[in-house]
């Protein structure tokens, strides 16, 4: 099952010439989650051959502008180019009442329904799960309400020993319920165990976005053993105190935050407009966590 991000967006506050605003597409099987949508997130999708009318599920951290101002342009587009199937859009309680007075006052009338899914900044909650996946919100600590996003693959059913299978010609009637780890009771007594001829599916892969925070401890229990971890990384550690005020996180606190909670691989992004290049922040975070990667724009990365 395909379970990869794509980096549409890596930058912090303002756009930086090559780099924008912060967002991501996460593509769990074939279906599309945005999450987060800074400005000119849809140029992005175009730019990097992604359809927006495939997404159907929109997760937005915190209104500060740089996570979602790219939101009200993408919906509109989509009522241009025809949508009629419902929009699902996870986020702050505001953010239903920002975007309709944006529709108001433009004299917008969707052609598709929006289902908006309010976000509890104090408390982590499963808030989306469909049979790919579920969606937990992660607590963080920035100068706003802001929830990251946890997001874990469902287990998949147990695989077939297939030759096995055949070799004892079990009907293949019996197939689906030796992968749900179901016992097959045939008429004379004897019992087909579904541990003698299927195999456990692998291990559910984790993606943890942390949008925004500052380095706070509380949430390091859940985004243990991560698969993949998006962290934010706005400055370099000698603007720690610039970090701390206003509640952002270092490459060098990124790497202790992947190194603590025990990820396989970091990735930081959410840079600041003061850095014109970005191997400085790459190299302070693998100082202290070697698998780190920029959130480069437009690189896709399997979880």
């Amino acid at each position: 099952m395909k379970f990869e991000v794509t980096i549409l967006g890596n930058a912090s506050a303002t756009p930086v010439y090559n780099r924008n605003p912060t967002a991501q597409l996460l593509n769990c099987n074939e279906r599309f989650y945005l999450i987060d949508c800074g400005e000119g997130t849809q140029q992005q999708l175009i730019k990097y051959g992604f359809k927006a009318a495939k997404i159907d599920y929109i997760f937005i951290s915190h209104l500060h502008g740089d996570h979602f101002f790219g939101l009200v342009g993408l919906l509109s587009s989509l009522h241009l180019n025809g949508r009629i199937k419902p929009l699902h859009i996870f986020g702050p309680p505001a953010l239903k009442e920002i975007l309709e007075l944006q529709f108001l006052h433009s004299d917008t009338h969707l052609r598709y329904p929006i289902n908006y899914y309010a976000t509890n900044a104090t408390k982590a909650e499963v808030i989306f799960k469909n049979n790919d996946i579920e969606v937990e919100t992660i607590i963080l600590n920035h100068r706003i309400p802001c929830t990251g996003f946890k997001f874990t693959e469902k287990k998949r059913l147990r695989k077939l020993v297939v030759d096995k299978l055949e070799k004892d010609a079990v009907p293949i009637a019996y197939y689906p319920m030796l992968k749900r780890s179901v016992n097959v009771d045939l008429p004379n007594g004897e019992q087909i165990k579904y541990l003698d001829y299927t195999t456990d599916s692998a291990r559910p892969k984790t993606y943890c976005y942390c949008s925004d925070t500052m380095y706070d401890e509380r949430y390091f229990d859940q985004i243990s053993h991560a698969d993949t971890l998006y962290h934010e990384a706005t400055f370099l550690h000698e603007m720690l105190e610039r970090a701390i005020e206003t509640h952002h996180t270092t490459a060098k606190q990124a790497a202790e935050i992947a190194t603590k909670v025990k990820a396989k691989k970091l990735l930081i992004g959410h840079f600041s407009s003061r850095y014109k290049t970005l191997e400085a922040l790459l190299e302070e975070a693998k100082s202290g966590f070697e698998h780190t990667q920029l959130a480069a724009e437009g690189k896709t990365f399997e979880i």
